[in-house]
């Protein structure tokens, strides 16, 4: 071969280019673990927070007594002549700004509770009928305890953060040193025999609510128990745990 031959230049391969489709492009997004375990504590929030609302409304029409807080809110509702929920809601409120002093965090339960359970027993109560008779009376009561306990469990186990009412017992326990039980007990009678004295209704319900409502809470606690999120999952305005009290 001729020194100045020239020598034909090899040709290469072009790159693949990347090709283009000209027919739709199916999706296949699905939900990650993430976003659904953010939605199971929502839905166990506002449902338990709604069926706690809702169960209270059955103790109010069985007419034979109600839990402590709802015994004072009865005796408020009478005096003022606001609805039950309107007064539940605006003590929960109150109660909320004696969080500030004791700093407590609320967390997005702690509102969605001031806001949701009063409602959600005002809508019932409208709809609801007085019970009559002993046979209805003690089926509203038995289902209204029972309900109120999975109600409790529902919204607890969100870990959302406590209600203020709750967060009010937890708080005093800390700044005062006594236990959480004296500290319960010590509010609870206060606003029974406020409440009674208003004209709130106290009862066999109201006992059978006492006895019952923690070991019925703690058995839907163990049953609505939502485990816990992945790595790296976000956590929305949970609050600050603390001792489930199981007080709206």
């Amino acid at each position: 071969m001729s020194a100045r031959q020239q020598s034909t230049p090899e040709l290469l391969p072009e790159p693949d280019r990347p090709t283009h489709r000209t027919g739709p492009t199916l999706r296949t997004d699905r939900p990650t673990p993430r976003t659904d375990h953010l939605t199971r504590r929502l839905l166990q929030l506002y449902g338990g927070l709604a069926l706690y609302g809702f169960s209270s409304a059955l103790l109010v029409r069985s007419g034979l007594g109600l839990e402590p807080w709802n015994v004072l809110h009865q005796g408020l509702a009478e005096l003022t002549g606001l609805s039950m929920g309107v007064v539940l809601t605006l003590v929960g409120a109150a109660v909320l700004l004696l969080w500030i002093p004791l700093r407590q965090r609320p967390g997005l339960g702690t509102v969605s509770n001031v806001l949701v359970i009063g409602a959600a027993m005002d809508a019932t109560l409208t709809v609801l009928p007085d019970a009559h008779g002993p046979a209805p009376r003690v089926t509203l009561l038995v289902a209204g305890i029972v309900l109120n306990g999975a109600a409790t469990g529902l919204y607890l186990a969100a870990r959302f953060g406590p209600g203020p009412r709750d967060g009010l017992m937890t708080g005093l326990n800390r700044r005062t040193g006594l236990s959480v039980r004296l500290v319960r007990t010590t509010l609870e009678v206060a606003v029974v025999a406020t409440g009674f004295v208003l004209g709130g209704t106290v009862g066999v319900g109201t006992v059978l609510y006492a006895l019952a409502i923690g070991p019925l809470a703690q058995m839907f606690l163990r049953m609505f128990a939502v485990p816990p999120a992945s790595a790296g999952s976000t956590v929305v305005a949970a609050g600050r745990s603390g001792p489930a009290i199981l007080r709206p």
